[in-house]
């Protein structure tokens, strides 16, 4: 008897084995093919991962109740790459699985059409599972035949019945109407949502509260509003024109080609300033992957960038279908591209963001990750992953070359470049007429703030651009109209009840709102000593927007560019593209704007807290910081004209500004990695961050973390590894659990693991702790 080992996208995430189906042949299932099996009283969705040795002893086996495809939906590359993950980040294959796979390809909810009169013309996969042998029989039959398919899911009638807002708040509805304020929050929370899934979830009650709302053109009911469609994301504009490569850039593209010919697995860092060209560099680089007959991925951090790399890929390659893969893209949208390069013997060109690594892609030449500094490419919730190891992964395969692409790159990969563990190409200069701006500090100890965040010097700036016809951008990557409301009667900070964090002010929503739970309540409200005096504390981008509205000449166009702004499908597209056609001078905005856009008239950038985020409690404060503003440093000064950029802080000594003055960083790197030598930090070690919380309302736990990670020293030292901690997090107490973290420190991997294994065998004694495992964290909170 043949027998499978499957694992399970959806709980318990197992890899159980089952056996071969009686009535089928026995070459009709391969590894990475999907199959529906019985699990208790249920079936479930699984993904067959190899043949068994053996039954397990004591178990009696089940069939596989059948397949859920005639051919393997994933190929051997996907299933390595699946289980590489796996013994990674320490967790069941069948968590990985539902990362990876779309939803729609790892659910159970399938049926089949069957083409012959002696059965129902559509089954289920538990209803084929409770039929006789001889009926399994017959149908196996049929199936060979061609006469027994998968039921296509049908998300067409689904998909009229999406509702999604029309506008941004302020609403025109009335303060009493509560309903019609739930959906709507709703709706903003959630973004476009099935019908049935809002009435579900904010109760029947609220459907004559919704019709009002469709008919007043407030909500609109339809199809799924496509985020950063790939249509929207072609200008009209753009043209095809593709200017000579500079000399910087021709040696660039040699020595990436040169590497792709070799058909050996390398890694290339394309350390280039901003505006130097290394978009081109990349297009010339596909060009020969896929003469070559070689997938390539073209990945951005942010969905923005994504959009925008998209623009010039489309442009370049007018006569190849181009696909843009993220997650904000509908299911059946993702589901589709899935399919068709699963699917595919071609060559495929795609454009995305990190969940792109996961598309199962022919053969391929090359990765490029673009901005691979940022630490977007990192994923901290659910299944923690880096996406550099991935793509190192995937080009190790399939002897590709791996492309690492920024102005300020991580610290980790300049070091292994200076070692010489991968090679590096330098851009140091601007393409076209561009120059690298001047930076200017401000600072607040002797200049205050007198018109909103802006101190008089940057303001006087920011008029006299305006004046010019020249325009702006001004950067605080703190989104919201405040972000603290202060009691003036007791002194209290308003804060969440979930998280214990201070709510922001959202003035438009007319809510408090938590950035970490998205708990939000109405504002005015009252505090817990009854009074409703309250004062505003710090600034926001909202804010800032309402500070230039009234300070600027009338008619100056003024637009705000965060998560606020953009939840509505296209609006990051319609503002981005309203102001690189200069119907707006100032563009106000968090850290989306600050890397990978060109706008030629902006000539002046300002930063109104240069010091945010640099004294985190985090080792790589300073290198953030440094990234950051050296990236929106490098919007400006990208035409004809010089640029500026202003950054008001308070700490003007702080080493970190000398080498953002001089755009150097070399010096910067030199002074960095000397801190992380002294402090034993990577890349001079191996970190991992054990993330452990319980419910708040168990009195036991903290007591229970702590017996275990008193035990941890001990383990720690036999394997090589410090353990600092348990400590209580940052962030303590988020969404109604109480956090506690403890930092390993060792010189390897594997050693690392093993002293988390000993955390995770104890600790999931107890099923109200959650533990978690984040290998080389970005995020300390």
């Amino acid at each position: 008897m043949k027998l499978w080992h499957v694992a399970l996208p959806c709980a318990p995430f197992s890899i159980l084995t089952y056996a071969h189906p009686a009535c089928l042949a026995p070459d009709a299932l391969h590894p990475g093919q999907r199959v529906v099996v019985p699990l208790g009283r249920s079936s479930r969705l699984g993904v067959i991962v190899r043949e068994a040795d053996a039954a397990p002893k004591g178990i009696s086996i089940r069939e596989i109740a059948w397949p859920a495809e005639q051919e393997p939906l994933l190929d051997a590359r996907f299933m390595d790459l699946a289980e590489n993950l796996a013994t990674r980040q320490m967790v069941d294959l069948g968590r990985i699985l539902e990362t990876l796979l779309p939803h729609g390809y790892r659910t159970v909810k399938i049926s089949f059409k069957i083409f012959d009169s002696r059965f129902p013309k559509r089954m289920s996969g538990a209803e084929l599972a409770a039929l006789p042998q001889e009926d399994r029989t017959a149908l196996a039959a049929l199936w060979a035949e061609g006469r027994m398919q998968v039921a296509a899911r049908s998300v067409a009638q689904k998909e009229q019945e999406y509702c999604f807002l029309t506008q941004d708040p302020p609403w025109p509805v009335r303060p009493t109407a509560k309903l019609q304020t739930a959906v709507l929050e709703y709706l903003w929370d959630n973004g476009p949502s099935p019908r049935p899934a809002v009435l579900r979830d904010l109760g029947s009650k609220v459907s004559n509260a919704l019709n009002t709302l469709v008919t007043n053109g407030v909500v609109n009911i339809g199809p799924p509003p496509a985020y950063h469609d790939p249509d929207a994301c072609v200008m009209d504009a753009v043209t095809a024109d593709v200017p000579d490569l500079s000399d910087e850039q021709q040696e660039s593209v040699d020595g990436l080609i040169a590497a792709l010919e070799s058909e050996r697995p390398e890694t290339r860092l394309v350390f280039g300033v901003t505006g130097s060209g290394k978009t081109l560099v990349y297009l010339r680089l596909a060009e020969k992957a896929l003469a070559m007959g070689r997938s390539v991925l073209l990945l951005a951090p942010e969905v923005a960038l994504a959009c925008h790399l998209y623009k010039a890929v489309s442009t370049h390659f007018t006569e190849r279908s181009v696909h843009l893969y993220h997650g904000y893209q509908p299911p059946a949208k993702r589901e589709e591209t899935f399919r068709a390069l699963a699917t595919s013997t071609a060559p495929e060109l795609v454009v995305g963001t990190r969940s792109a690594l996961f598309l199962p892609v022919g053969r391929l030449g090359a990765i490029v990750l673009d901005e691979e500094h940022d630490t977007s490419f990192k994923q901290d919730e659910r299944l923690p992953y880096q996406a550099k190891e991935v793509a190192h992964f995937r080009t190790r395969q399939d002897g590709g070359v791996l492309v690492l692409g920024s102005a300020t790159p991580d610290v980790k990969t300049f070091q292994a470049a200076r070692q010489g563990a991968i090679k590096a190409v330098t851009m140091a200069n601007r393409v076209g007429e561009g120059t690298l701006p001047e930076i200017t500090l401000v600072d607040l100890k002797n200049e205050r703030p007198s018109m909103g965040p802006l101190t008089p010097t940057a303001a006087a700036a920011l008029k006299h651009v305006v004046k010019q016809g020249e325009q702006a951008i001004i950067m605080l990557n703190r989104r919201g109209y405040s972000p603290l409301m202060y009691c003036l009667s007791c002194g209290a900070v308003m804060r969440c009840g979930n998280c214990d964090v201070g709510l922001t002010y959202h003035k438009n929503r007319e809510r408090l709102v938590c950035h970490y739970c998205g708990a939000s309540k109405e504002f005015p409200c009252t505090c817990t000593c009854g009074s409703s005096n309250f004062l505003p504390m710090g600034e926001g981008t909202e804010s800032i927007e309402e500070t230039l509205n009234t300070i600027l000449p009338a008619g100056t166009g003024v637009l705000r560019l965060d998560r606020d702004s953009t939840r509505r499908p296209g609006r990051m597209e319609a503002i981005l593209d309203a102001f690189a056609r200069e119907e707006a001078q100032v563009l106000v905005g968090t850290q989306m704007l600050s890397k990978g856009h060109h706008f030629p008239s902006v000539t002046l950038v300002i930063v109104p807290d240069g010091d945010m985020g640099l004294n985190m409690p985090d080792y790589r404060a300073a290198e953030r910081t440094f990234q950051l503003l050296v990236q929106v440093a490098g919007r400006a000064g990208r035409g004809g004209k010089p640029g500026n950029v202003l950054i008001q802080t308070r700490d003007p000594n702080h080493y970190c500004w000398d080498f953002v003055r001089r755009n150097d960083y070399s010096g910067f790197f030199e002074r960095e990695v000397e801190l992380r030598r002294k402090y034993s930090y990577p890349p001079f070690s191996r970190l991992a961050l054990v993330r452990m919380s319980f419910p708040a309302e168990w009195p036991q736990g903290e007591q229970r973390i702590m017996e275990l990670v008193r035990q941890l020293g001990a383990v720690g030292r036999e394997r090589g590894v410090r353990v600092l901690g348990p400590a209580p997090s940052p962030l303590a107490f988020l969404r109604g659990r109480k956090r506690y973290q403890c930092l390993l420190k060792g010189e390897d991997w594997p050693s690392v693991r093993q002293v988390y294994a000993h955390v995770k065998k104890h600790l999931s004694q107890h099923s109200k702790i959650r533990v978690s495992l984040d290998l080389d964290p970005v995020n300390m909170l």
